[in-house]
């Protein structure tokens, strides 16, 4: 995501290295540049301007302290102001009023609205929240039905409504339902349009009214960039919102949306979607933002994606069975795969990593989802025997491997080597030689340079 920005930030800085000081001259240079960076990105220009006015006060007359480059110190005003332009820290949802807690989701039709009900549905139940959702589009065909395809896979409770019910009827019946059944939230899914209209505000203000939501959520596709930030300012005009949810952001290159509506709309950006998987919904921190579009990776977020994905438990069994030098078998490799894919896969992996390190995987690789799935299959078409002992693979094995999994020899052996890097860097583990595993880490897993 927002890969193009951070590549133009990146060229810049190099730009300004082996300065002893930064001036009014190179500052104002490098700032040139940033500026064409972020319309490029279609940033909002007013935006732009405020942005690129607090980076030059911050900059002029900074003294380059140590080792520290103008380079170095460039990129850490430019953090801190992005982070501040992205509003500085998370903003949590407030739910604190007499239960049922009501959420009110409101963005067009397209957004990702109803999708992003889902994903804040299983974000609450992992908090041991009692969640019912109920749909107000009655206005958009299969729109009820989509949503309760939605609630049924995230597991929560679902008020079924009608498209010939009135609005302000299905509001009502729900909270009635919701303190029946001692719900702890209720998230209203409104109607969208393809574009803003009177009707449509009119009815969402009606349903805030009549609901007096705790939160009011803007939910606003990120890759529609400059015409998001128009829409999230009206909508802020019209309706008393207490946050925003980005969607879509990994399919983002630019960036325009993520640092332009906080400024617009002076509201916090709460949440940040990604992907179609009601997992992926991320709490939305802009320091760690500002840090990805720089190029330096989001490792916090990472350990927390793990802490919550993987399984601690067989991650121990197998640290154990590698420190016993046990082995490591294809069916260990399998699983270790599983984890990744619980994660988000490889890309959203990379997506997080320092862009040094990410640097080293093929991205046309990483977008073809189906990789790991293929991995898998092929595991899964050998036997006990052969998973625990893959060198008895031969041409015949291999031939049948590869038509029970329904691919080619070649990826077979593709994946036996791979897997064979990989026992090499677990005797490296094994043996506490760390640097020696980093080096021969190139090339051991798919789209690895």
């Amino acid at each position: 995501m927002l890969d193009n920005l951070t590549a133009r930030l990146a060229r810049i800085v190099k730009t300004i290295r082996g300065e002893a000081r930064l001036t009014e001259a190179n500052v104002q240079e490098a700032l040139r540049e940033v500026r064409i960076a972020l319309l490029e990105a279609d940033v909002a220009l007013p935006v732009v301007k405020h942005f690129i006015e607090q980076v030059r006060v911050a900059a002029l007359g900074q003294e380059v302290i140590g080792s520290l480059t103008p380079g170095q110190a460039l990129v850490g005003i430019v953090h801190r102001e992005l982070a501040r332009l992205m509003g500085e820290a998370n903003a949590q949802l407030d739910l604190a009023v007499a239960p049922p807690a009501v959420i009110l989701m409101a963005g067009l039709q397209g957004s990702g609205k109803t999708t992003t009900v889902g994903k804040l549905a299983v974000f609450l139940k992992a908090q041991k929240k009692k969640v019912l959702v109920v749909s107000c589009d009655v206005y958009r065909p299969a729109a009820i039905e989509q949503l309760k395809t939605v609630a049924a896979q995230a597991g929560v409770e679902f008020f079924s409504s009608t498209s010939d019910q009135n609005v302000s009827d299905i509001a009502r019946q729900t909270l009635a339902y919701a303190k029946t059944r001692y719900c702890d939230v209720v998230i209203v899914d409104t109607a969208g349009r393809l574009s803003i209209d009177e009707p449509m505000m009119q009815e969402i203000a009606a349903l805030h009214a009549q609901l007096q939501p705790a939160e009011t959520l803007f939910v606003v596709d990120a890759m529609q960039g400059q015409d998001a930030v128009n829409v999230a300012r009206v909508f802020s005009e019209r309706l008393p919102l207490t946050g925003v949810v980005l969607t879509k952001l990994d399919g983002d290159a630019r960036g325009g949306a993520a640092l332009s509506v906080r400024h617009v709309t002076g509201k916090p950006i709460k949440f940040a979607g990604t992907g179609e998987k009601l997992a992926g919904l991320e709490l939305f921190h802009p320091e760690r933002m500002a840090s990805r579009i720089l190029g330096m990776g989001d490792i916090l977020s990472l350990v927390e994606e793990a802490h919550k994905q993987v399984d601690v438990e067989q991650a121990q069994k197998l640290a154990d069975k590698v420190r016993k030098g046990k082995g490591f078998d294809l069916e260990d490799f399998k699983q270790q795969l599983q984890q990744m894919n619980k994660m988000g896969g490889m890309a959203s992996l990379m997506d997080k990593l320092p862009a040094q390190l990410a640097g080293q995987i093929n991205p046309a690789q990483l977008q073809d989802g189906r990789q790991l799935a293929r991995i898998e299959g092929i595991i899964n078409s050998m036997t006990k025997k052969e998973r625990a002992q893959p060198e008895i693979i031969k041409a015949t094995r291999k031939r049948r491997i590869a038509a029970g999994a329904g691919v080619q020899v070649q990826e077979v052996n593709r994946l036996l080597k791979q897997f064979e890097q990989m026992q090499q860097m677990m005797k490296m583990m094994k043996g506490g030689n760390l640097q020696r595993m980093m080096r021969n880490m190139k090339g051991m897993l798919p789209g690895m340079r």
